[in-house]
């Protein structure tokens, strides 16, 4: 039977080999680490932004960084504290924009079967502060014009206009439940579409 250390090392030698194929061109490969990450990932930002629309928007962004910024991941660390900083650091983001109190993330994630914590070593490396540099940001805006109307719009009234799931079904008369699926469906196709440009993400 493996050890709990054989098995974090193989836990992050599956994470490595993820990276290495999206690094390689395999982008698929990417899907799987975000299946594997989504539910903790939103179970951290869950513990310091109530609010649930905001912590789909917040998971699915924290991805996107994570997926720009791969390029500059370091092997030999850890890939789940990388992303847990990424993370992090886009909720604290956030609650500085909104002004809202923060709340401590040093407990364990989940209940009490969950062994899951944010747990992050105090080394020097940390992941790109500029991740979204000036080429990024602009790849970023071009993959938003590129959006159907209808997920561009619902694009631009929730990052830009910062409406909240409720306000924009209102003001575009449509369910709750497809505004919802608009916006998902039009982050997959702003990952895709920034896939192609993942030379700008390389050093």
């Amino acid at each position: 039977m493996a050890t709990k250390t054989q098995q974090q090392k193989q836990n992050q030698e599956e994470d490595f080999q993820a990276i290495r194929k999206v690094l390689d061109g395999d982008h698929a490969a990417y899907d799987f680490l975000q299946k594997k990450y989504k539910r903790i990932i939103a179970a951290l930002i869950r513990k310091m932004v109530q609010n649930e629309d905001d912590v789909d928007d917040l998971t699915q962004e924290s991805f996107i960084k994570a997926y720009n910024a791969l390029a500059s991941f370091q092997f030999g660390y850890s890939f789940s504290a990388w992303l847990y900083r990424i993370a992090s650091n886009t909720c604290i983001d956030f609650l500085r924009k909104k002004r809202f109190p923060t709340i401590s993330i040093d407990k364990p994630i989940g209940n009490s079967e969950d062994n899951h914590f944010f747990e992050i070593e105090d080394k020097t490396y940390m992941p790109d502060d500029s991740v979204l540099s000036k080429e990024k940001l602009e790849a970023l805006r071009e993959a938003i014009e590129n959006l159907p109307e209808n997920y561009r719009e619902i694009i631009k009234l929730r990052h830009e206009k910062e409406m909240d799931y409720k306000n924009i079904a209102e003001m575009l008369d449509l369910p709750l439940g497809t505004v919802k699926a608009h916006l998902f469906r039009a982050r997959k196709l702003l990952l895709e579409e920034l896939r192609k440009k993942i030379y700008l993400f390389k050093d």
